[in-house]
């Protein structure tokens, strides 16, 4: 079925779901993974554009209320084309396919040119946004039904509803795209004998970082929609359920609910931090703006490799340095048997992580997870003439080895991997921190501000709050001026917890 979908063309239309990567099906996701191109929406989030593999051609479709970037007709004729050149197309659609997204529409053409598809379908905001407001669309104490709505309408033209039918179900009614027809729609239920009074609720940006919610009357509907400012996309629902909202509500309760903030790492690494600010509420941006580039294969790192025998103690900077030596190992028909003379050192609990997954415990961990400190815990455990091999990039902190040689060690290094700015990341941060009058940034290493700022052309650290891991990355986030501040200490978790104090600190302001 593979073979023939890429010699025929195929089309997967996948719902996106409303939000993170988090609510997009695995479905989704493997095809993702496999497009050739991929048409997307306005409202596919950053993160789930993220999963997008280099080299796939990305298509933007996207809609705006009032104004269509790229009208349906065209974004058939687009699918259409794209496949017919034996492309695998992924259409990618906020929320689901079918509940009010049109996805019908774009099958018609393809259904009639003979070209397979398949429909994935995603968690649509009708019931995500109640959800993630605390409202139960449907509970036993209060209703029976739930029925979905859309509020959209041309231009000057009433709605075409069924208020009557509505209101005689007694149901909890969900209204899509109705921002603009809050007034239609509380005439019309209120015409219909509706109360004044019964519950309701209106969500923008459902399932969002920046979610909000008002939950009112609906008799007091249209005027608080007027007065907080509430803008499309959002869900308006009405009945008891709504009640619940306070008791049940748990995401806007998260830590870091509302809070965006960029964490730069290497191009070709996804780490824990963005993970966990996304679990604990917060919007992340990754921005990539460094890039690895390995030197295992040159004749010095080729050599050393071969003369392991003669060194006491290997010294781990990095993740990466880690997973390069070991990967290397392994290609040259190496194993621990190479390595079981040797004492292991590593600059902190992540990189002694790595370390134990390839079968070796770190005999040296520094209480201050940076390079000087790492020196000096070596020096305690080392003796004069001590022969240690420090496995790091190039662009290394000099003083790891500077401090080992004054105390006479015998220290050389293994330089294993580069450095370099991810010139391919400027737009994305530029386009980031365009909108915002200051953005937090997380920085993880000295490298990680360095590729940040050769990142931005005509860079304006006053728009910058940084976040640093440790002394080395504070040292050069203040060379270019970045307002910061520093982790307790040099962890990941560290990290948060200082994130977590400085919003806190934020929302009491």
């Amino acid at each position: 079925m593979e073979k023939d979908k890429m010699q025929k063309g195929f089309v997967a239309l996948v719902g996106a779901g409303p939000g993170g990567a988090g609510l997009l099906t695995r479905r989704g996701g493997e095809y993702i993974a496999k497009a050739d191109v991929v048409v997307f929406d306005r409202l596919v989030s950053s993160e789930i554009l993220d999963m997008i593999p280099s080299g796939v051609e990305k298509i933007d479709v996207g809609k705006i209320a009032g104004f269509h970037k790229v009208g349906q007709s065209d974004i058939n004729t687009i699918l259409l084309e794209q496949a017919q050149k034996g492309r695998m197309v992924v259409r990618l659609k906020g929320g689901d396919p079918f509940v009010f997204g049109r996805g019908g529409e774009e099958l018609e053409l393809l259904e009639q040119h003979n070209i397979p598809f398949e429909v994935v379908p995603g968690i649509t905001s009708a019931i995500a946004a109640p959800s993630y407001a605390g409202i139960p669309v449907t509970h036993r104490d209060f209703c029976s039904s739930v029925h979905i709505i859309t509020a959209h309408q041309k231009e000057n033209e009433p709605l075409k509803i069924n208020f009557e039918a509505l209101v005689g179900t007694g149901g909890t009614l969900v209204f899509l795209m109705g921002v603009s027809a809050v007034q239609g729609i509380v005439n019309g239920l209120l015409a219909a004998g509706m109360t004044s009074n019964t519950a309701a609720a209106v969500i923008e940006n459902g399932a969002r970082y920046n979610q909000r919610k008002v939950v009112t009357s609906l008799g007091q509907l249209l005027e608080q929609v007027q007065q907080q400012r509430i803008k499309s996309p959002a869900v308006i629902i009405v009945g008891d359920v709504c009640s619940l909202s306070d008791k049940y509500d748990w995401f806007s309760k998260l830590p870091l609910h509302g809070m965006e903030i960029v964490v730069t790492r290497a191009t070709d690494k996804l780490g824990s931090l963005s993970s966990k600010l996304r679990e604990l509420g917060a919007s992340v941006q990754d921005c990539p703006c460094i890039v690895t580039a390995s030197r295992m294969q040159e004749d010095g790192v080729q050599s050393k490799l071969k003369e392991l025998h003669k060194y006491d103690w290997l010294v781990f900077t990095s993740v990466q340095g880690v997973q390069l030596f070991f990967d290397e190992m392994r290609a040259l028909g190496m194993d621990w048997r190479n390595l079981s003379h040797l004492k292991f050192g590593a600059v902190g609990p992540q990189t002694a992580a790595i370390l134990a997954q390839q079968g070796f415990v770190a005999d040296c961990i520094p209480e201050v997870f940076d390079g000087v400190h790492l020196a000096q815990s070596l020096l305690v455990q080392t003796e004069a003439q001590a022969k240690i091999l420090l496995v790091r990039a190039t662009q290394g902190n000099a003083l790891l080895r500077e401090k080992l040689l004054e105390a006479d060690r015998c220290a050389e290094d293994l330089f294993v991997y580069d450095i370099m700015p991810d010139t391919v990341a400027a737009e994305r941060i530029q386009t980031v921190l365009r909108d915002s009058e200051q953005m937090y940034v997380t920085f993880t290493s000295a490298s990680t501000v360095e590729g940040f700022v050769k990142s931005i052309p005509n860079f304006d650290a006053s728009k910058i709050k940084g976040i640093c891991i440790g002394e080395q990355t504070e040292q050069r986030a203040r060379e270019y001026g970045i307002a910061h501040c520093i982790a307790a200490q040099a962890t990941v978790d560290s990290m948060i917890e200082k994130i977590k104090e400085i919003y806190d600190a934020t929302k009491r302001a």
